[in-house]
């Protein structure tokens, strides 16, 4: 019988559920605003960034990047103690992409960042924006400070075309490349996708989620194409050039993408969402633990759970060939 009450009996496996295997007690996260930017911002790539990225840079809920990282940290510890009872954090690098700084900048952020309470720290980026120089510095602050690190990888897509339509700047195999050296590092690995996109079709899914699993991702992060205000997306969504795919669309895609995920895989979301201030659609207007138990309860129904159907057929090819 599963006593784990992070997990109680769900479809996939949550990240809160691997948190409390891992470290024995609630563990959370705190968003942290470095005040960086982007490559595919700043005019190095592109500029007004991913057709869906904000002007916060996926930040709308962090504290200001005024305020030091100290004391981003200090007042959310303070709050989330007091409120989730939780004493364990992992400060979380959030917006924009936040190994795109001059080494020093990186090397005083990621110290900014330690504390006795500190178990890891989490450093949300772009595939093609990691240096081995950072990876090197990375592993001797986890060996000295016996710290996790895990690097957040916005990947969105394994279609190259779709990752153009997307305006990313970078490709499938820029994100092979940083998987892998992360990987060879050590550190743990998330990976973030949008699973609705309407470029993507049912393969895509599919090969999102394998590759995720060949490449020994820890953890992931799925949301849908919610439409923020002020972006590109926005102008396309308002002048009808695009249409979106609705909340039956995104719960199929959603489940597809869990039955062919590794299970070891863990789910730090399975539905984002954006403040309601900042958008123009996010989630349909549903709430997103609403969207959540829609899918939990269609799993349940069909007997579904995650990475079900994960390299079935190779496995059954392996099979055959012995």
């Amino acid at each position: 019988m599963n006593k784990d009450p992070y997990q109680n009996h769900l479809p996939y496996l949550t990240y809160a559920s691997w948190l409390k295997r891992k470290y024995g007690q609630k563990v959370y996260k705190i968003p942290v605003n470095t005040g960086g930017t982007c490559p595919n911002r700043d005019g190095t790539l592109s500029r007004g960034g991913c057709i869906f990225c904000g002007a916060k840079g996926a930040g709308n809920e962090t504290l200001s990047a005024t305020i030091p990282i100290e004391d981003q940290i200090k007042q959310n510890e303070a709050y989330i103690s007091k409120r989730y009872h939780a004493n364990l954090f992992i400060p979380f690098l959030q917006d924009f992409s936040n190994t795109y700084v001059d080494f020093e900048t990186f090397q005083k952020n990621i110290k900014a960042c330690l504390g006795k309470n500190v178990v890891g720290i989490a450093i949300s980026t772009r595939p093609d924006c990691i240096s081995n120089q950072q990876l090197d510095y990375l592993s001797e602050i986890s060996t000295q400070n016996h710290v996790d690190i895990c690097l957040e990888l916005g990947l969105q897509t394994t279609n190259s075309h779709t990752l153009i339509k997307l305006n990313r700047g970078h490709l499938l195999s820029d994100y092979v490349d940083a998987a892998l050296r992360i990987k060879a590092h050590g550190f743990q690995l998330c990976t973030h996708m949008i699973l609705d996109l309407p470029w993507d079709d049912e393969v895509d899914v599919i090969e999102g989620a394998e590759l995720l699993s060949v490449l020994k991702n820890d953890f992931v992060k799925c949301h849908a194409l919610y439409v923020e205000r002020g972006t590109v997306l926005a102008k396309m969504y308002q002048q009808k050039k695009i249409d979106l795919l609705n909340v039956d669309d995104y719960i199929d895609r959603a489940i597809l993408f869990l039955t062919h995920l590794s299970p070891d895989i863990a789910l730090q979301r399975i539905i984002g969402r954006i403040p309601e201030q900042d958008s123009i659609q996010t989630n349909w207007h549903i709430s997103w633990w609403k969207v959540r138990e829609m899918l939990i309860d269609k799993m349940r129904k069909d007997h579904l759970v995650q990475g079900i159907a994960f390299r079935k057929n190779s496995k059954k090819v392996i099979g055959k060939m012995r």
